[in-house]
């Protein structure tokens, strides 16, 4: 099980934290999702989930770092800004205390291809997974997490199938794995905790 492991090449640059009151919104929402269960740990100590805002009118993103779904809540030494990404070549650049997580290819896409979408959030749940997969805008089977292709996955979901309307998409080569976005953070939360009760 490769779950959670960093696929990307990273020039990780050691940098001061995130001020609080950027990511006061971040942590919080980030925390509420830890309770629910859809961000956390695997029995074997690898974590899943992450999240992520766009800084303003640029493709640099804060999310949260690799490795921290085993944390109920996270600060700012939790948190990393990817400066520079680059799909092609499977590379990033991040800035702060922590390297990004295992999925910023994937967010980093996301924010490329869509202006308008300045938050993600990826989770993990199995039974909402299989209750969604083809139900919702779904990756190809054969297409891991983390990866170029994975990259490439949400361009085409986008091209292909109603995926700006619908906002969430699951992961069929990544088990349990889905996520949501939106306009801001309270709009990606409302879209999973809608799904989250259905």
């Amino acid at each position: 099980m490769d779950e959670g492991v960093v696929k990307y090449s990273c020039e990780c640059i050691p940098g001061e934290n995130v001020a609080v009151e950027l990511i006061a919104s971040l942590m919080k929402w980030r925390d509420h999702i830890h309770e629910l269960g859809l961000i956390g740990v695997y029995e074997n100590g690898i974590g899943f989930g992450n999240i992520s805002i766009r800084i303003a009118n640029t493709l640099q993103f804060i999310i949260s770092g690799s490795q921290t779904g085993h944390l109920a809540k996270l600060n700012p030494d939790h948190y990393t800004v990817v400066t520079e990404f680059n799909i092609e070549h499977n590379h990033l650049t991040c800035c702060g205390p922590i390297q990004a997580s295992s999925e910023s290819l994937t967010h980093a896409a996301i924010y490329s291809y869509e202006p308008n979408i300045n938050a993600i959030i990826h989770v993990h749940h199995p039974q909402l997974w299989r209750k969604l997969l083809n139900q919702v805008p779904t990756t190809r089977k054969e297409v891991q997490y983390g990866t170029p292709k994975m990259a490439q996955e949400m361009f085409r979901l986008f091209e292909e199938e109603n995926l700006r309307e619908k906002k969430i998409l699951v992961m069929a080569g990544h088990e349990d794995g889905f996520l949501t976005f939106g306009k801001d953070l309270n709009e990606a939360g409302e879209i999973l905790i809608q799904y989250y009760h259905i």
